[in-house]
C-alpha cells in the first residue's frame, strides 16, 4: 500500500462513499463492543460476575483490535491476520446477539459487517 484511498486519484463520489464506509466501520466496531458488554451483563453468574464479564469481554476485544486490527495497530501484521482478528471480534459480537435471543439482528449485523469490511478492505488495498 503506497498511499491511502483519500490521497489516491479517486473520483469525488467514490471518496465520499469511502469516507461514509469508514464511518460505518467505526460505528460497527463500537456496536460490537457494546454487544459484548450487553451479553456479559446478562449472564446469570451473579451481579459481580456479570459486571466483570461486561467489562472484560469488550476490553479483551478492544485490546486485541488495537494490537492487530486498528488502522494504527501496535503490531503490523499481514492483511489475513487483520481480517482474522476482525472475524473473531465481530463474530463474537454476532454470537453475543444470538445468545441474547436476537436472531434477526444477529444476521443483519453479520451481513452489514461482511459487506462493510469487504468494501473497506478493497478501498484500503487499492492504489
Amino acid at each position: 500500500m503506497s498511499s491511502s484511498p483519500l490521497h489516491s486519484p479517486l473520483p469525488p463520489a467514490v471518496k465520499v462513499f469511502f469516507l461514509a464506509n469508514e464511518g460505518l466501520a467505526f460505528l460497527l466496531e463500537l456496536l460490537a463492543l457494546g454487544l459484548l458488554a450487553w451479553w456479559g451483563w446478562t449472564r446469570d453468574i451473579g451481579r459481580a460476575g456479570s459486571l466483570a464479564l461486561a467489562v472484560a469481554a469488550p476490553l479483551a476485544a478492544a485490546v486485541l483490535w488495537g494490537m492487530f486490527a486498528a488502522p494504527k495497530a501496535r503490531y503490523a501484521v499481514p492483511l489475513a491476520a487483520q481480517l482474522g482478528v476482525k472475524a473473531v471480534v465481530f463474530g463474537a459480537a454476532a454470537l453475543a446477539l444470538l445468545a441474547l435471543g436476537q436472531r434477526l439482528p444477529s444476521l443483519w449485523f453479520t451481513v452489514i459487517v461482511v459487506v462493510n469490511t469487504a468494501l473497506a478492505t478493497y478501498y484500503r488495498t487499492r492504489s
